[in-house]
């Protein structure tokens, strides 16, 4: 019996091993063939070809890298959420083996002699010992085979979905590493000017009280010295909260070693990254990915809507052996077998198995429009940042012009002011311009580092499979 219980259990594998499901075709790309603004680097490759040490080379940056890696709590989440979904999907998988139990009970029963048919009172001892399989569905129609693959494709969608989480990481804590580095130029910008400004406002102030210049002329070398000390005090706070962004980044305390030293210029990233094509940046982002993957589990789950409507085979069995005896219960003749197989066939369900298979489908389109918006979307960002790359080489250069033509205005105004030549508020004026040139020279700075931060993000990054 036990033999021909396992053969009868093997062939319904077999027969098991087909599925309802509509084949899978991945949607087309509902996007051009080419970016609309062209990539500086024409390479076929991608920056998903790059490890991200690749891209962050400053060794201070990559150091904040890893340890946001190593501790970043939104990312241990995710990371936690793939041994989820792993193990959700091998309690569904396991459905398509049969569970086989081992058993082993006592009975014991006392009959009163007033109810006993033999005017006796009895003891009725009773011991069974066995294996058996419970209520094993025979998978004709793919049924638990569908929903098993609905449990896979949730776990391959999530397991992409930590690895967005791990490329969103690097690209934010790269972005808030370099932005403090901007702000700490900024604030060291500002305290050279306010120091500058004081030494002015000092002189200025003699002059006035000598009766050499107005009070004009006094007030308006107050104004910049206090819009100095103003943005010192600001930046000071703005690097204070870059620190703070950074150590919940990193999930930690950041180092001292590993923070910005020597300024966003000093900072090394590699300065340009290739764009590669749509189609296959597009189908490589674990974003997208992950769209595909539920869109397959949708599909599955379609397959297990169609299964509901086909008769469902369900096999029930032991073998063992029971003995009124604890001692004879392996003895010969004590052998004991059932097998009960049984079939039910759906008739009248109120119309839910249709209304199962409508649902499933309705599910099916909406995984398909959510893949092309997420396709769409990720065109998008990265059009957005090829196009900023395509123009903030000529704003950088632009800025450092701008910058080094205001002070070279601010030092011949000095000579000019020096000689009696120009007034006090006209280098005033010179040195107010070159300060903002300056502001505005690190602000392009970080606008070009961001872009590239970003172009590595959108392009899907160079982070390895989780």
């Amino acid at each position: 019996m036990l033999r021909n219980l396992t053969l009868t259990l093997l062939a319904a594998s077999a027969l098991s091993a087909c599925t309802l499901a509509p084949p899978h075709e991945r949607p087309a790309l509902p996007v051009a063939t080419t970016w609309p603004t062209a990539s500086a680097n024409g390479s076929s490759v991608s920056a998903g070809d790059l490890a991200w040490k690749q891209v962050f080379e400053d060794p201070r940056l990559a150091g904040t890298i890893e340890l946001a890696l190593a501790n970043n709590r939104d990312l241990r989440v995710a990371v936690l959420n793939i041994d989820k979904a792993r193990a959700t999907y091998r309690v569904q998988r396991a459905d398509l083996l049969p569970g086989v139990n081992a058993s082993l009970s006592e009975t014991r029963s006392h009959t009163p002699a007033a109810t006993s048919q033999t005017g006796s009172a009895l003891e009725v001892e009773a011991y069974s010992a066995g294996i058996g399989v419970t209520s094993y569905e025979v998978d004709l129609f793919g049924r638990v085979r569908s929903l098993s693959n609905v449990a896979l494709q949730s776990y391959l969608s999530t397991t992409e979905t930590a690895r967005a989480t791990q490329i969103s990481l690097i690209a934010e804590t790269a972005n808030a590493w370099l932005t403090l580095a901007a702000d700490q130029d900024l604030l060291s910008l500002a305290k050279d000017t306010l120091k500058s400004r004081e030494n002015s406002l000092a002189l200025t102030q003699r002059q006035f009280d000598a009766g050499a210049v107005s009070q004009l002329d006094l007030r308006a070398s107050q104004t910049l010295a206090e819009t100095a000390r103003s943005d010192v005090a600001t930046y000071s706070a703005q690097v204070e909260q870059d620190k703070n962004a950074l150590r919940l980044l990193a999930g930690t305390d950041v180092p001292t070693d590993l923070l910005p030293a020597g300024g966003l210029i000093t900072a090394q990233i590699l300065s340009d990254l290739p764009a590669g094509v749509p189609s296959d940046v597009l189908t490589r982002r674990p974003d997208v990915i992950a769209a595909e993957h539920d869109l397959m589990g949708a599909e599955a789950n379609i397959g297990a809507a169609r299964a509901a409507f086909f008769p469902q085979i369900s096999l029930t069995g032991s073998y063992g052996s029971a003995s009124a005896d604890l001692g004879d219960l392996f003895k010969s003749g004590t052998k004991s077998w059932s097998f009960a197989p049984s079939i039910s066939l759906p008739i009248f369900a109120g119309g839910a198995n249709k209304a199962n298979l409508d649902g499933a489908k309705a599910s099916q389109k909406i995984a398909v429009a959510t893949y092309e918006k997420t396709v769409q979307t990720a065109f998008r960002e990265v059009s957005d940042a090829l196009a900023t790359q395509a123009t903030i080489g000529d704003r950088l250069a632009a800025q450092e012009r701008l910058a080094a033509a205001a002070a070279d205005t601010a030092r011949l105004t000095k000579l000019r002011y020096d000689r009696g030549v120009d007034s006090s508020l006209t280098l005033l004026d010179a040195q107010r311009t070159q300060y903002s040139a300056q502001q505005g020279l690190i602000t392009a700075r970080l606008a070009r580092a961001s872009n590239l931060v970003t172009l590595y993000k959108v392009l899907g990054g160079g982070a390895p499979k989780a």
